[in-house]
């Protein structure tokens, strides 16, 4: 059913946000394809007021509150016991899965991913351009991406700027810094 934006109402204790950026294309995926949320509804359920409580889509919601959207759909979920509605709400958030990353940046065009709002977990690794030399004297070069913890993220950025600071992000080879950085890391380890 479609609903007047009116009455819904945000869930007060949502655990999920998105901050500035991921809002900013939140808002902009709806508004260059509005039909969207037509096949992603709204899940709520009706409060002692007669308002629709967002379980799922509390983002979502916002976004469309922003874009002065009138009605959205909503799939109701009265009938689900208070515990089946804290379950849902974790569940709808939780990315189940995972990426296939080579499939990604050989089957899809990375500044659209990065549209969608879909970015690399971990940390940034920058793009790998070769430099311009003939075909027969052109390096190999591999872009690999990694999935880390926070804490194992901050451990390996902290070790990639040691090495950068004693000038292992130069190199003849390649000429992206994090990618000498990592290479003099694994070096180092491997040797000693």
């Amino acid at each position: 059913m479609n609903a007047p934006i009116s009455k819904l109402k945000a869930n007060p204790t949502n655990p999920r946000v998105l901050r500035d950026e991921k809002f900013a294309k939140l808002k902009a995926s709806i508004q260059s394809f509005p039909d969207m949320i037509n096949k992603r509804p709204i899940v709520a359920v009706t409060d002692k007021d007669g308002k629709f409580m967002v379980l799922g889509g509390n983002m979502r919601l916002r976004a469309c509150m922003d874009l002065k959207m009138k009605e959205v759909p909503v799939i109701l979920a009265d009938e689900w016991t208070e515990e089946q509605r804290r379950e849902f709400i974790i569940k709808d958030n939780v990315g189940f899965g995972e990426w296939d990353w080579d499939a990604l940046a050989n089957e899809w065009d990375a500044g659209q991913l990065s549209e969608w709002g879909l970015e690399a977990p971990g940390f940034d690794i920058d793009a790998i351009e070769p430099p311009a030399l003939s075909d027969a004297d052109k390096p190999e070069f591999q872009q690999m991406t990694f999935t880390l913890h926070d804490t194992q993220a901050e451990k390996v950025k902290a070790a990639m700027d040691k090495a950068k600071t004693m000038g292992a992000g130069n190199s003849d080879v390649n000429e992206n810094s994090n990618g000498n950085a990592l290479a003099y890391l694994a070096a180092s380890f491997l040797d000693g």
